[in-house]
Formats: structure tokens, sequence, C-alpha cells
């Protein structure tokens, strides 16, 4: 296995080399009891060394799917979105930033990402700014009150995040071009919503495939269902491995 790229923040990122490649897939394990999640865990040992904890599994165990990981070795990407009122967030990130994780997220509004960043003091944890949900589309976030289209608010608001002293951005594949072009190599782009050719988009309405998100620009890769849900999750972790070699190592990547 590959070792991680060290980031600073506010300069430019290093690409990753192909020996790295398995270190940029990170599994979400979106499961309802600490049994499954260590069952995949296990069955991906040696492949993935990067998984994603989010509220299901959070709220059904609490921190010990994260505290196993990391006494596993593993990295975690610690998935809450927090969003609150700033001291509630400041504090919040702060005990965060205590337990190990490799990556938390935010929500992208201006006063929550600097309180994150005022919790996270000096800690070795990077913080990524959600910008627009992957399940959400223009009709949605029209609905939500924004008068603009997907890729404006995108923009708009990894520009905030980079401002306000942030890691990195949650972004899809379909606005990460966008986001490099604008910003160059300053943020961090992790990219969920990824679906393999030939695999259903489920409720993600800005779905890409391996091979695009990494051409586009994304860093790191988010991938659940299509893993965790196949009937052999290693085999298919390997495929999108092989795909994500083959792009990391395209001239043609943004």
């Amino acid at each position: 296995m590959g070792s991680p790229v060290t980031y600073q923040r506010g300069t430019d990122r290093q690409r990753p080399q192909p020996s790295e490649v398995k270190d940029r897939l990170i599994v979400a394990l979106d499961f309802p009891s600490a049994s499954q999640a260590t069952g995949m865990v296990e069955q991906l040992d040696g492949l993935v060394s990067f998984f994603k904890v989010g509220i299901e599994l959070q709220l059904a165990e609490g921190m010990s799917p994260v505290q196993n990981l990391i006494s596993k070795g593993k990295r975690v990407f610690l998935d809450l979105k927090y969003f609150d009122v700033p001291e509630t967030v400041e504090r919040a990130v702060r005990r965060a930033a205590t337990l190990g994780v490799t990556f938390l997220t935010i929500h992208g509004n201006g006063r929550n990402i600097e309180a994150a960043v005022k919790g996270r003091g000096e800690a070795d944890l990077k913080l990524l700014s959600v910008t627009v949900l992957t399940s959400l589309d223009a009709s949605d976030i029209q609905d939500l009150g924004f008068p603009c289209d997907v890729e404006a608010l995108v923009l708009h608001r990894a520009k905030r995040a980079l401002e306000a002293g942030c890691d990195g951005v949650i972004a899809s594949g379909e606005e990460a071009r966008q986001i490099r072009a604008t910003l160059g190599d300053k943020l961090l782009i992790v990219t969920p919503g990824i679906r393999p050719v030939g695999s259903p988009n489920q409720d993600q309405k800005r779905a890409v495939t391996p091979r695009e998100a990494v051409l586009a620009g994304a860093d790191y890769l988010v991938v659940g269902r299509p893993i965790t849900r196949d009937p052999d999750p290693r085999k298919a972790a390997q495929g999108i491995l092989s795909e994500m070699e083959e792009a990391f190592t395209d001239p043609a990547r943004a």
C-alpha cells in the first residue's frame, strides 16, 4: 500500500502516483450495525484502508466503529455534516479533532466553516465543506430557494470554503473540473455519487463513473453501494481501483 500524500493548507496539492491509488478510494460503511461494518472491512482487508462512517452507523453504535477502525490502522472519514450555531460547531469540531479521524464534513455556510476551522485549530484533521449533495439537481436547489444553477452554487461554495480556511470540498464529478479550472489545486476534492458503468444511479442525480470523476480532478472517491451491496465486494472494489489507476495516469486529467 502506498503512503498517503500529506497536504499543507493553502498550498498546491500533490498529485497521487499510481502506487497510491488504493489510498484514494473511500468505502462508505453505511450499515445499521458495527458487526456488518466490521464484516465489510474484513472482506476488503489489504485492498481498502480508508472508510467513511456516516450518521446511520454513528447513531446505531456511537463512536465505537471509528475507534475500532483507527485501532486497526485504517483511516476514517467522519461524515456528520456539522451545521449549527457557530459556538456548537466549534466545540463539536474540537471534540472530533481528538478522535484521530482524517476527514470531517461540515456544511458550507461561511460562519459555519469559520467556526469549524477555529475548532479544528492545529489538529491534523482535514475539514471538507459540502457544496451540493449529489442527490440534488437543479429543480431541488430551486426548491430550496437558490436562484442559480447547480454549478454556480457549487463554485460559490467552493470559493467560500477556500477563503474560510477549509481543506477541501465534497463535490460531484460534474463540478470538479470547474472547481479545478477556477481555483487551481488549493482544495481537495472528494467526490461521492460514484457509479461504475452499468450500475443503477439509485438516489444519485449527479452520478459519474470512477474514471469521469478522476479525470475531472477529484482526489478521492467515496463509494458505497456499488461495493457494499455487490455479491463480491472485493472484486467490485478491485474493478473501481483499476479504473481509478488508469485515470490518475491519463494525461487528460484536470
